[in-house]
């Protein structure tokens, strides 16, 4: 527990320090099992709200600045992510899940407005505008994926009391949307250093997209100072992701996995049936797995960012101090009083390297527990009707967590509050301290439910709910519609932090979409022979056989060239006659 401590209050110093600064950069190495790597990359920018105000822009993003003026957006919080976090293995998730996103893109902001009217504007303007700015499907989140939390998510920055009555909250999401390159190259371009040098210069798409799960986050808030009119506009952004070291350490030019040559094989001698022609593999759990910079990412980081000024060290690793790590030449290291946190101060004209050696795992950092263990799934069957069902713990063995529970549905999906339940550990009980239902309307609006529950210490709770699927009109269905609709996580909020369970996939009666192309085609063949006929009986002349004979192929062959050059002869004389007058 005092080592767990000792770090909350290293990463505490190092936050107060960067957010005295004007840009600050940081990379946060945490090994998570022997085979797999949690890289976080945090870059926060300062500057002067008043200089912000008057479009003075220096490390602060111009393109950004001028979207949320323009909007009049006071803070700001943008996700990308995809994957799963696996908190049974990994523990808490990074930040404490304060920067942490559902799958796809995730949206929320205040903004300044007088009515709820001028403030779905202005909504529509930033998502728009962000849009064009990240690549991204943003400009899709319409009135019917926007909610207006009311218990969920607080205000993060400092806002004067004079304008929190004029904020406006909007939250929507995007749970379809595949976040790729197209998103990382705008992400890279808000920063000081663009890639170029730093941190940032260890950020691939190749590696990025490849990871387990990674999360892409943009927040902008207004930071003002105790008893002071002195406020600055923060920007953070942040990339987490979670590398198999296996297969990240592939060559790029070699991407296929290939079977490994029986010479290299490790097996469990130990067992009885191990033989030439049978191998149980060792378990490798003991043993850390070799890496390096160069091999997680395809290259060294080159050097630091001339702009990051504030003097703390941009690397930091999380493992124990007895471990062996390499660091290149002229690189200082610096250990904390933890015992688990090593950072490494670099010159900043020079490439830097670490790089971890195999050896043996005699202590392991220790895992952050998770304040919440939250999964969610589909329960029912049929077409019709269905069900929800979210499995809600509390780790701790003395402390109760008080949290609020927020879905926020499509109009599609017809919840039944009557039908909302909830047992701890398995018997009904009121744990239900407060909610806010707000029902959805076809095509206009979803289904925004908040529910505030208090679970006691060392509990489960079983949150399930009825709902029923309403029918599409044939336009409405995407073009895979027998893969599904995608259903966006619920968010549940823990004070500041809130924290998100997995996507949904909500299969809906799918009509078969074959019959139309069957009716066009019955329906034009029809046509065809119809017309066929009808023409035929008008234009052709039937006789009868022996008269047939008596016709002169040729002479009929004549009179009709002739009635061809008569008519030609006409329309030229006419053509002469338009032109004289």
């Amino acid at each position: 527990m005092r080592q767990l401590l000792s770090l909350l209050v290293f990463l505490a110093a190092l936050c107060t320090a960067s957010s005295v600064s004007d840009y600050h950069e940081q990379l946060l190495l945490r090994p998570l099992h022997p085979s797999l790597l949690l890289a976080s990359f945090n870059f926060q920018s300062n500057t002067s709200l008043a200089s912000f105000e008057q479009q003075n822009f220096r490390y602060f993003p111009r393109s950004l600045g001028q979207i949320l003026q323009h909007a009049n957006t006071r803070e700001l919080h943008l996700r990308f992510s995809l994957g799963r976090w696996d908190a049974e293995s990994w523990g808490a998730r990074p930040w404490g899940g304060a920067r942490e996103g559902g799958t796809g893109v995730e949206l929320w902001a205040w903004v300044e407005a007088e009515t709820d009217e001028e403030a779905d504007g202005r909504w529509l303007t930033l998502t728009n505008a962000l849009s064009g700015l990240f690549c991204a499907s943003l400009n899709f989140i319409d009135s019917t994926r926007t909610t207006r939390p009311v218990m969920s998510f607080q205000p993060s920055g400092d806002h004067k009391n004079s304008t929190l009555s004029d904020l406006h909250l909007l939250h929507g999401t995007l749970p379809r949307e595949v976040v790729c390159t197209e998103n990382l190259t705008p992400f890279l371009k808000l920063l000081p250093c663009k890639g170029k040098a730093g941190i940032s210069s260890l950020l691939d798409g190749h590696k990025l997209f490849d990871a387990s799960w990674q999360s892409m986050s943009i927040d902008v808030r207004p930071i003002c100072n105790a008893g002071s009119n002195d406020c600055q506009l923060q920007i953070t952004q942040t990339i987490d992701m979670v590398l198999d070291i296996q297969r990240s350490k592939r060559p790029r030019d070699n991407p296929i996995p290939r079977p490994v040559p029986n010479e290299e094989l490790k097996c469990d001698t130990s067992k009885p049936y191990n033989s030439d022609n049978a191998c149980f593999p060792l378990d490798a759990a003991d043993q850390e797995e070799e890496w390096s910079l160069s091999q997680i990412f395809g290259h060294s980081l080159k050097g630091t960012c001339p702009l990051a000024t504030d003097g703390a060290d941009p690397v930091c690793i999380n493992i124990p101090h007895t471990r062996h790590v390499y660091a290149s030449e002229g690189a200082h290291e610096h250990k904390d009083d933890s015992g688990y946190m090593r950072c490494f101060a670099i010159d900043g004209d020079k490439d830097f390297e670490i790089v971890l050696p195999q050896q043996e795992i005699s202590e392991k950092a220790p895992l952050e527990e998770p304040l919440l263990y939250a999964e969610r799934s589909f329960i029912g069957y049929g077409q019709e009707r269905g069900g929800v069902q979210a499995i809600l713990t509390n780790p701790s063995p003395t402390n109760a967590v008080d949290f609020v529970y927020m879905e926020s549905l499509p109009w599609f999906m017809k919840l039944y509050l009557h039908t909302l339940k909830a047992k701890i550990n398995g018997l009904d009980e009121d744990i239900i301290k407060e909610m806010y239902y707000r029902p959805a309307l076809d095509r206009k609006r979803g289904t925004q439910l908040e529910v505030r529950i208090l679970i006691p210490a060392n509990s489960t709770v079983v949150l399930t709910y009825d709902f029923e699927k309403a029918i599409l009109r044939y336009t409405e269905y995407p073009p895979d519609a027998n893969r599904g609709f995608d259903i966006a996580p619920a968010v549940i909020t823990i004070g500041n932090v809130s924290i998100r369970t997995t996507s949904l996939l909500l299969p809906l009666p799918t009509p078969d979409f074959s019959m139309p192309y069957n009716v066009i085609i019955l329906t034009s063949t029809v046509m065809a022979l119809s017309f066929g006929f009808i023409f035929n009986l008008l234009v052709r002349r039937f006789v009868a056989m022996d008269e047939g004979d008596k016709w002169d192929v040729r002479a009929v062959r004549l009179k009709a060239l002739a009635a061809v050059k008569r008519f030609l002869s006409r329309f030229r004389k006419t053509e002469k006659l338009e032109k004289k007058e």
